[in-house]
């Protein structure tokens, strides 16, 4: 029993080690936003670099796409926005259910000790009953 319980709260402890830190969270974030915005550099500068008449046909011909980028970056970003709450809200949610487990491991486990000492004092209490039993089974014999 008290190696069960042991487990248990080894196990909870490492649950509760693996933890997600929001600072880890935000760095990874801020990685990808400075990687899309050398992305985004890089292209400007790829751009700068054609002809004047190739840049115009260009501009001309991907200005229905550029509105239609704009409106995908703004509903990428309200995604993006959307999942970091969700993410937290996972998370918090399984940290809640990983503290509950543990205070349920130490319910039992407290119960159980409850049980274990109970079941001591009725056998302490029934020890020397069991002593005049055997004295009398002895001494008829």
């Amino acid at each position: 029993m008290d190696e069960a319980v042991e487990r248990a709260r080894e196990r909870l402890e490492q649950v509760a080690e693996g933890r997600v830190e929001p600072a880890a969270v935000d760095a990874a974030l801020e990685r990808t936003r400075e990687a899309l915005e050398s992305l985004a550099q890089t292209t400007a500068e790829l751009q700068a670099g054609l002809p004047a008449d190739i840049q115009e046909g260009l501009r001309e011909h991907f200005r229905p796409s550029a509105r239609h980028l704009a409106e995908v970056r703004g509903l990428q970003n309200q995604v993006i926005g959307r999942l970091e709450r969700l993410e937290g809200d996972l998370l918090a949610e399984r940290h809640g259910r990983v503290d509950d487990l543990a205070l349920l491991v130490d319910l039992i486990a407290s119960g159980w000790k409850t049980v274990n000492d109970r079941l001591a004092k009725i056998e302490q209490a029934l020890t020397p009953q069991a002593q005049v039993v055997e004295l009398n089974r002895r001494e008829s014999a």
